[in-house]
């Protein structure tokens, strides 16, 4: 088991790795628009996929030739929308068959939120748009079910290569997803990522962290140092069940980094730190889906 859970008063160790990210433009939009110089050039196509519940509209995004393995996105709380399928092509481009799902699909097809940057959580008007929407797919059971569908649509696809083990990985909302599936499918779930990830930990019989001992890929977890939806004690709850449960995990605490801070187009973005997540990511993926 790996634990690495960082004094935020400490700088992020990113020597103990020997995996050499790439560079990354400060914008995710700029990465993913030169991946095809940077990596291998990818297809995109829009997709639906059965689920117990009925349709999903999702995004497939593949290299253009060949198998990979196969990686699963559970976005943020704004769902599938450009910034979202932006960051698939950014993973296809190093070489895997990426599913963006629309997490919403119960109440609406993508996008659900027209304009994400101008969102204020602080306008009740604002946050009344979102719960139905996160009710939708956080109502018990609901992403289990979808999870193990998404799998099944990726399964089914001649762009992936069955014989490696599936990635996923998710911002905000989508951690405590990430954890999800990781629990629903261990079999064929290799790893995880859950970046600034809120809720991961809840005091309701269903909460994410309860799952630990239903995980057997290694999960990975980058923490911002003041986030309301994930505070620095509750990490520490996560960590402690993670370690009795024998979990293959690593927390690590950003220092400095505010919820969402992986995002160029929030107001609490950290360059450093949102460069540093996709170095972490394809470290993950690449010891863990190869």
């Amino acid at each position: 088991m790996t634990d690495e859970m960082q004094d935020p008063k400490k700088p992020s160790e990113t020597s103990r790795r020997d995996f050499i990210a790439m560079s990354v433009a400060a914008s995710l939009v700029a990465a993913v628009g030169s991946a095809s110089a940077a990596g291998l050039p990818v297809v995109e196509s829009n997709v639906t996929v059965k689920t117990p519940d009925g349709t999903c509209d999702a995004a497939f995004i593949h290299p253009n030739t060949g198998a990979y393995p196969g990686v699963l996105i559970w976005t943020d709380a704004f769902g599938l929308r450009p910034s979202m399928r932006d960051i698939g092509k950014r993973i296809a481009s190093e070489g895997y068959s990426v599913l963006v799902p629309n997490p919403f699909y119960r109440v609406a097809k993508a996008p659900v939120i027209d304009n994400a940057a101008s969102f204020n959580f602080q306008n009740p008007a604002d946050a009344a748009k979102l719960q139905p929407l996160m009710g939708s797919v956080n109502a018990p059971g609901n992403a289990e079910k979808d999870a193990v569908a998404y799998i099944a649509f990726l399964d089914a696809q001649s762009q992936v290569n069955k014989s490696k083990k599936i990635g996923t990985q998710g911002y905000c909302m989508g951690g405590p997803l990430v954890v999800k599936t990781c629990a629903v499918r261990p079999d064929r779930v290799g790893a995880g990522g859950s970046f600034h990830g809120g809720g991961l930990v809840t005091d309701k019989p269903d909460s994410p962290h309860l799952l630990a001992p239903k995980i057997k890929g290694e999960i990975y977890f980058a923490c911002a140092e003041i986030d309301k939806y994930a505070p620095l004690p509750l990490i520490g709850e996560l960590k402690s069940v993670l370690e009795r449960a024998g979990t293959n995990f690593e927390i690590e605490i950003f220092p400095g980094t505010e919820h969402g801070f992986a995002f160029p187009q929030r107001h609490c973005y950290h360059k450093a730190a949102a460069e540093t997540h996709w170095e972490r990511l394809f470290d993950l993926f690449g010891r863990r889906l190869r």
